[in-house]
């Protein structure tokens, strides 16, 4: 008999958590404090699910099973018998605390309790549970249903049976899951932000992004980070690096650019409002210089990864499986450190906090994890 999953919040990314669960076999017991989002949950995923069929990707069998396997219901009550509960509601601590607290007073103590948040520390929000040795993160990637990844994070408290369990049931709906610590942002949010961060830090040296882009594109890369951030949406790219900017005490490695703030001020957004970085231009040519740029970037992709490796909870595999796919980049960071060399990535390292501006001094101090034989 299959586990029974649940999942609170309905919104995109919960729905998409609860399909990807109900798709692969388990039986889904799903709400939504909103009753709006309640009742047109069915709906919604039978929706996407037509999409699969339709484009050839999925049996009508297939769509039927996991629309049968979905059961939306009005009160927490009805979570009792689940081996796993996901929450996917409001990004404040205190709601998820509250949430947890209800649940444990209706679910048995084997029950495991998941946030999907990136933003809060999960420690914070097992701080009130009376079973914190269940409370985990399962943090999916948006959308669920398509992306691999699935970032699992413990806090110091988290039991490994829980662990162990929340990671099978996961990897058995198709997941490959990737143990990361409680740390802001986890592995991907965190270490992608380099990624943009010293494309803006180009920009303001004079550079243009769609030379930026093309660089990084000749390289490999599916997408530049401009394109990226017209996809994903400049103001959704400013709060996220604001974000990691205030939890990591406004390092520089964080430091949101000006022109990332004002590209948000004009409304410019990216692919949603029509004009962005680069969009809707076509593609430029890759610059001459395009592997130095290149080189530069991975170099503190290479520094972030570093650090984050130093502060313990996860493994140089893990991080590139990671960035491979959450940011679908074509190799990790250990990976081009291997291939570029860890001295020739010192040595430009040395070179740009030598050379870094006054708001960026100490950006590129390498990590510790990097600068040892």
């Amino acid at each position: 008999m299959q586990p029974i999953i649940g999942v609170v919040g309905l919104g995109t990314m919960g729905l998409g958590i609860a399909q990807t669960y109900a798709a692969a076999g388990c039986s889904v017991i799903a709400t939504d404090a909103f009753a709006p989002a309640r009742d047109s949950a069915r709906a919604r995923m039978a929706e996407a699910l037509a999409a699969r069929v339709a484009a050839g990707k999925l049996t009508a069998d297939a769509r039927d099973a996991t629309l049968t396997n979905l059961r939306v219901v009005e009160s927490l009550t009805a979570f009792a018998p689940c081996a796993l509960i996901i929450e996917a509601i409001v990004e404040k601590p205190w709601a998820k605390q509250d949430l947890f607290t209800q649940l444990e007073a209706i679910v048995p103590p084997t029950t495991l309790l998941a946030t999907n948040t990136s933003s809060i520390p999960v420690a914070t929000i097992a701080a009130t549970a009376q079973h914190p040795d269940r409370i985990l993160a399962l943090h999916f990637f948006n959308p669920p249903t398509a992306m691999k990844l699935v970032e699992l994070a413990p806090h110091a408290g988290t039991s490994e049976a829980a662990l162990a369990t929340a990671r099978s049931l996961t990897e058995a709906a198709g997941k490959t899951v990737i143990q990361c610590p409680d740390r802001p942002g986890f592995i991907v949010n965190r270490c992608a932000r380099p990624f943009y961060g010293e494309a803006f830090a180009l920009l303001e040296e004079g550079r243009s992004a769609a030379e930026v882009d093309a660089a990084l594109q000749a390289a490999g890369y599916r997408l530049g980070p401009f394109s990226l951030i017209d996809l994903i949406g400049a103001d959704i790219n400013l709060a996220a690096t604001s974000g990691m900017f205030e939890a990591m005490g406004h390092h520089p490695r964080y430091h949101p650019f000006d022109a990332l703030k004002a590209q948000v001020a004009s409304g410019h957004l990216g692919r949603k409002t029509g004009i962005g970085f680069v969009f809707p231009a076509k593609p430029a040519a890759a610059p001459a210089d395009a592997a130095t740029l290149t080189e530069r970037i991975e170099a503190t992709l290479i520094n972030e990864a570093a650090w984050l490796l130093s502060e313990g909870g996860t493994t140089p595999e893990g991080i590139d499986t990671a960035m491979k796919l959450g940011m679908n980049f074509p190799r990790g960071p250990f990976e081009a450190l291997a291939h570029h060399g860890k001295a020739r990535i010192l040595a430009l390292l040395a070179a740009l906090e030598s050379a870094a501006p006054a708001h960026l001094k100490t950006r590129y101090l390498p990590a510790p994890a990097l600068d040892t034989e």
